[in-house]
Parts: structure tokens; sequence; C-alpha cells
């Protein structure tokens, strides 16, 4: 990927799973207690049943100012949004509300410490807890525009359930209504004891008026024209780029941050384009006719994050495919990237067929390694089929661009190979560093380098005798997980034996390596009786993406143990050694993918989003609170 790229990538880092609804829910009603006890403190010191009752009761009343509003606005904005035709669910509407009060709190606590050490008084603390309300309104405005698809008037009326509630609250128990002329007995007798309930709240918001609402209320339209702007301004350039809203984009990341939806793959289907891509099948058969291995390359790339789109296609193959399958990593970058899970069926659909069409002989070839410049391939022939698996280790590579993928198989066949299965071992990199992070693109040195031993390689095993094909597999989940670099396919190895030449194949489901690690296996396993030639490969899981994006194999977890695990698994697999015959079929599947220049444009914009956005929104937040200062100076 290029250093765009590897940006979008890394907002992987913010995907999370949002607690469910009920336990937001619990987190306010503490943090509201809390609040409570630091807001209305009745100055108790000593820890008497006297005291420890008051501080039930001030915890009680921010429970009741600050967490009872959160719990309505929680409960009651799915009903409302949808009402109105929007599309939050019940984990949405209370994160959206807990976020809401930390915001609402914090913007009161700030405003307590500066009114203690300057002369401003609490009037000031008053004064912020309007534009506190109004900052929530804004927030919750915002996320339910591009959440709920809905205009600025329609988004409007879930997004200020929360401020109404909470203002509705303070206007009653602050005695507000004192202030106005309502009049007649009747209002007296039977409105005024709901209206007005000023002497069951503690004497800190008496001194609320009712230019205080007056002034949410304008603070709140200014706000809501701040959110507008602020949303027309950055989304001019992905309407006019790309065609779409980045309000989709805004309300599919934040569907699956909050619930693990695939929101985010509905946005990136209106992005992609149809794509032919070759899906090679490798498959050893024991004598009997079942299924011992398959390798499987289709050439896609399996991202762009976490389960978003395919990257957690090596799971979703190896669950599919009879036998131990082997996913390696294809000559694909992130144009290829699936848009959907849900296209990952028509490769399952591709690899069957190229199963069903597989034509099996019982002898291969002994491997060979070739190098050219910084590319070295180790590469082993199957019947008239050869398996070859390109590295450029121990120099640091990371994705190798589809064009150059499909010259090199070109290549080798041209000198006598009837199929290729062309793996990028993906297995030496250095991190999200640099302009191109090791990108191998058509026209460059390495790009050639790959396509000369490809050839060289090719014209090798077509001489080549052959002789009885052995293989022995093993594989282990491993004690580790995503958190630590390896998917759930944990470490698979496979040994052919022709000849009394022994090669070893490991495949560690992860992205890439970091560096080194790659020559320590292969040094300690040919070290090992019997093994003459090995390679390293990855599997390139986004599934390991979900946290940051250069989780590489080998950065998480200790070098030590993961080589003594893969010597281990390759004394398996030789004991595992059995005759098979293998063969080797290719078919082609029509996908919807990212498209050529589409994951650059669309990394541009959403870096450019995450960068110049958050300035913009100062900007824009700075001179909104600068009217609604001058607004409460005006008034004051």
């Amino acid at each position: 990927m290029t250093a765009t790229q590897s940006d979008l990538a890394d907002l992987s880092r913010y995907i999370f799973t949002a607690p469910s609804w009920y336990a937001s829910l619990g987190f306010a009603l503490v943090i509201a207690a809390m609040a409570g006890i630091a807001a209305f403190d009745s100055g108790t010191t000593s820890p008497t049943w006297r005291n420890l009752l008051i501080l039930g009761r001030d915890a009680w009343q921010g429970i009741f100012f600050i967490g009872l509003p959160t719990v309505i606005a929680s409960v009651g904005t799915t009903g409302v949004d949808r009402a109105v035709g929007g599309k939050l669910t019940p984990n949405r509407s209370s994160l959206l509300a807990l976020i809401c009060e930390v915001i609402l709190v914090a913007i009161v606590i700030v405003a307590g410490i500066v009114s203690q050490v300057t002369p401003l008084g609490q009037t000031f603390v008053y004064d912020a807890l309007v534009i506190a309300l109004a900052s929530i309104f804004a927030f919750r405005l915002l996320v339910v525009m591009a959440v709920s698809q809905s205009s600025l008037l329609i988004a409007a009326v879930p997004a200020s359930l929360q401020t109404v509630v909470s203002a509705l609250f303070l206007f009653v128990y602050s005695g507000t209504v004192r202030f106005l002329e309502l009049g007649g007995p009747l209002v007296d007798a039977y409105l005024m004891p709901y209206l007005s309930r000023a002497s069951e709240a503690p004497p800190e918001l008496w001194i609320l008026d009712a230019g205080h609402f007056q002034l949410l209320a304008v603070t709140c339209v200014i706000y809501a024209g701040a959110v507008y702007t602020f949303i027309r301004v950055i989304d001019r350039p992905w309407q006019r780029s790309l065609g779409v809203s980045v309000l989709d984009f805004i309300r599919g990341f934040v569907g699956h941050v909050a619930e693990g939806s695939r929101e985010l793959e509905d946005f990136f289907e209106k992005l992609g384009e149809e794509a032919v891509v070759p899906v090679t099948v490798l498959s050893f058969q024991r004598p009997d006719g079942t299924q011992k291995a398959r390798f499987v390359l289709p050439m896609i790339h399996p991202g762009p994050m976490g389960e978003i789109g395919g990257g957690n296609f090596p799971v979703r193959v190896a669950e599919h495919t009879e036998g131990l399958v082997f996913p390696p990593h294809a000559t694909a970058g992130h144009d290829f990237n699936l848009v959907t899970e849900r296209e990952v069926d028509a490769i399952l659909d591709a690899i069957d067929a190229a199963g069903d069409r597989i034509t099996y002989a019982e002898e291969a070839t002994q491997s060979v390694r070739t190098a050219s410049g910084e590319a070295s391939m180790l590469g082993q022939g199957f019947g008239d089929d050869a398996l070859l698996v390109a590295t450029y280790a121990p120099g640091f590579a990371d994705d190798v661009e589809y064009g150059v993928g499909l010259s090199a198989a070109a290549e080798a066949r041209t000198v006598g190979l009837e199929d290729v299965l062309l793996v990028d071992a993906h297995n030496s990199n250095n991190g999200l560093q640099g302009e191109d992070l090791g990108h191998v693109t058509p026209g460059s040195e390495r790009a050639f380098d790959m396509i000369s031993a490809a050839r060289h390689t090719g014209q090798q095993l077509a001489e080549e005798p052959r002789g009885p094909l052995r293989l022995g597999i093993a594989w282990d989940r491993t004690p580790w997980d995503p958190l630590d670099g390896i998917g759930p396919l944990g470490v698979r190895v496979a040994v052919a034996e022709v000849e009394g030449q022994y090669t070893a194949y490991v495949l560690v489901d992860g992205n890439n390596m970091v560096p080194g690690l790659r020559g320590r296996v292969v040094d300690a396993v040919t070290a090992r009786d019997p093994i003459d030639a090995v390679e390293v490969m990855t599997t390139d899981t986004h599934i390991v993406n979900s946290v940051e994006a250069d989780n590489q194999v080998g950065s998480a977890i200790d070098h030590g143990e993961f080589v003594a695990l893969i010597e281990g698994l390759v004394d398996e697999a030789v004991t595992d050694l059995e005759p098979v015959a293998a063969g080797m079929a290719t078919e082609r599947a029509s996908v919807t993918v990212f498209g050529n220049d589409r994951t650059e444009t669309l990394a541009s914009h959403a870096n450019a989003l995450v960068s110049m956005g958050g300035a913009l929104a100062a900007v824009i937040i700075i001179v909104a609170m600068t009217v609604s200062v001058l607004i409460f100076f005006l008034t004051g």
C-alpha cells in the first residue's frame, strides 16, 4: 500500500465494539452520581451515617439532573429518530447519550474550576452550562445527520432530545417560571406546583433565570448553523471526486464502531468497480481420493481493515474448502480489496469450479530457488504446473501490484509451464514507514526483478526431472490472537518430499513480518534434518488490523517461542508424509473491488477529513462560541 493508503488502514485503530445499551446507561448513571457529589457538595468531611446520607442525596441529585436526561435521551432517541425515518439503534443511542453526558460534565467541571480561581463567580458556571447543552445538541445533530441521513430540520428533532429534557428539568426545578407572567388562578392552582419545584431542588440551581433559557435557544440555532456549514464544506470534495457523501462514510464508520454493522461495506460498494480475477487452486489428494491439503490463491487483497470487505477472507476459505487449506497472499494491492464480504461467495464458487476441473498427477519436481536483483523465488513443479513463492527478504516489501503478478506468472508459463500459482510471500517489512512502503509497482526495478525471477524459475522447473510426491501437513492455532498479530488460522506447515529432497512451506495467518524474523525461521528450519529448503508466507489477513495498521507478525510475540512452534510443526509434517497426487486449475471470478485509483482517492479524502476536518471543526467551534460569548455579554 502507499503511505496515504496506510493512513486509511490506520483508521482501524478506532474500531471497537461498543457496549450494549444497558452497559452504557449504567456507566452514565455512575458518572452522573459522581458529578452530583462534586457539584452539590454539602460540606461533609467525616464518614458518619448522617454525612453518608448527605452524600447519597448529592449523588441522587446528580443522577436526577444529569443521569435521568441521559436515560431519557438514550431510550427515546431511537424511537423519535425512527419515527422520522432514521436508523439509530438502541446501542447507538445509548453510546451517543453517554458521550454527550461526558461532554456536559467535563465542560461544567472546567467552568467550576475557572470560577474558583477567577472573579467570574458562579454565574459563569451556568453560562458554561448553557454552552454545554448547546454543544451536545450540535454534536448529536452531526451524528444523527450522519447516521440517519436526515435533513437538518428532521435530524434536529431526535438530536434535541437530551438538551430539551435537561433544559426542562432545570426550568422546573430552578423556579424560573416565577420570572414569567403566566397569571390566572387556574394556572396558580393547577400548573404552578408542576412548573415550579424550586423548593425540592438544591439552592445552587436558583440562580438560573429565563434569560439563560433564551440564550440556550439562540445558541442552539447558532450551533446548528455551524454544524450545517461544517458538513457542507467537508462534503463538497467527496461529492465532486467520488460521487458520494462524506455522511455515508461517517454513517458506515459509526455503525461499524458502535455495533459491528456492515454499513461501511455499503459505502464501499458505491465506490466499487467490477473486476475479473483469476482464482487458482493447487490440490493434494490421497490415494483414496480424499483431499489432504489445498493452496488457494484468488488475486484479491484481503482488506481494507478488520473484518470489513475481504479482511477475513482466509478464515472464510479455510472453513469452506475440504482438507487443510493454505490461503497465502496474492500479488494484489488495496485496489483489489473486496468491497463487501458478500463478494467472497463469488470467490468460493470459483474455488469449487476450479477444484472440479483439476487433473491429478503423482509426480513432482524437486524445489529450486532462483534470484534476480532483490527478488528471490522458491518454485516447485507439480505435473505440468508450478507453485512459485516470491520474496524480497531480507529487504522490505509490502504489496505487489496486480499487473506485476500477472506479468510474472505469464512469463513463467511462456517457458514451458501450463499453470502457475504465484504467491507473494509478504514476509519482510519495516512497518508503515516511507513514501511507498515497499509497494512493488509496474515499471519499477523490483517489478522486473520478480518477472525475471519467475522466468528463470519456470525454465528450471520445466527441465527438472519428475519423481513420486509425498506430502505431510501440520497446523497449530497457536496461543496468540489477532491483537498479537496472529489470526485464527494460526501457523500451517506443508512438507513436500521428492526423490529425497524435503521442502517446507510455512504459512502464518498474519499481515507481513517484522524484519529478520523470516530469516531466523528459515535458518532454524533448514538446520533441522531432513529439510533442504523452506519459505515463510503470511496470509495478509486484515483481521489483525482491528487495533493498528502495522500489527505485523513478530511485533507483539516472542520470536524464540514463534520459531520453536514452527520447528515443532515441521517435525509433525515430516512424520505425516504420505504419497499424494497433485493438480492445479484456475477459474475466473467477477467481483466488485475498490478499483484503480479509487483506493488512493478515498484514502486521500478520508485522511483530509481526519486532519483538515479537525482544524475546520475547531475554527467553526471557535467562531460559534465567540458569537455565543458576544451574545452573553450583550444580553448580560
